[in-house]
């Protein structure tokens, strides 16, 4: 059995249902941008900002498991809930460099990543022969993204060596996440189960 049909029998009452608790969720961690954004403009409120990214990284795991609970894991929400923390951390990690807060480079590579894995994503979700689903890798790919934007925005003297190291672990299961998902592509190329 794929991983797809696993899902779809295990998780999928209704896959076609757009408004669910899950994808509002994913929603409102998209939206928490703006007032992320907004607040790191004002030094004295920073433990607003603390608190909307807090909320926002719970709210990443919180969709996933309302979605299996209420067995209403969606296409969209499949979709939506990496969107959702695509728009989060770009919006935030852009705002970061335009401030020299936060290095170029990895910004641009994370652009680019997204872009080359979902473009075939969206081909293969269009000729009917694979539906987008995240991997282990790119879900830590994504939590130490999240770990390191926290750590540009929140400066910590004692362990400075942190930054750092996430950001380039973050690199890493980035690349490995990126070629696992080339590797599903090239499955279904050939015609294998994803």
């Amino acid at each position: 059995m794929s991983k797809i049909a696993e899902i779809k029998k295990r998780y999928m009452n209704n896959p076609s249902k757009v408004l669910t608790l899950a994808n509002i969720i994913s929603l409102l961690r998209a939206a928490a941008a703006i007032p992320i954004i907004y607040t790191l403009n004002y030094p004295d409120l920073r433990a607003v900002t603390a608190g909307i990214v807090i909320l926002a990284i719970l709210s990443d795991a919180l969709d996933g498991y309302f979605a299996r609970k209420a067995g209403e894991v969606t296409h969209v929400g499949m979709w939506l809930d990496p969107i959702a923390d695509f728009i989060v951390i770009t919006s935030i990690v852009l705002f970061l460099v335009i401030m020299d807060l936060f290095p170029l480079w990895f910004f641009c590579f994370y652009i680019i990543r997204h872009f080359m894995i979902a473009v075939p994503a969206l081909y293969f979700v269009n000729t009917g022969r694979y539906i987008l689903h995240s991997n282990w890798w790119g879900k830590w790919t994504t939590g130490i993204t999240t770990l390191t934007v926290f750590l540009h925005i929140f400066e910590f003297p004692d362990i400075w060596w942190l930054k750092p190291f996430t950001l380039y672990s973050a690199l890493i299961l980035a690349l490995i996440s990126w070629l696992i998902y080339y590797r599903d592509y090239y499955n279904v190329i050939r015609g294998r189960d994803a």
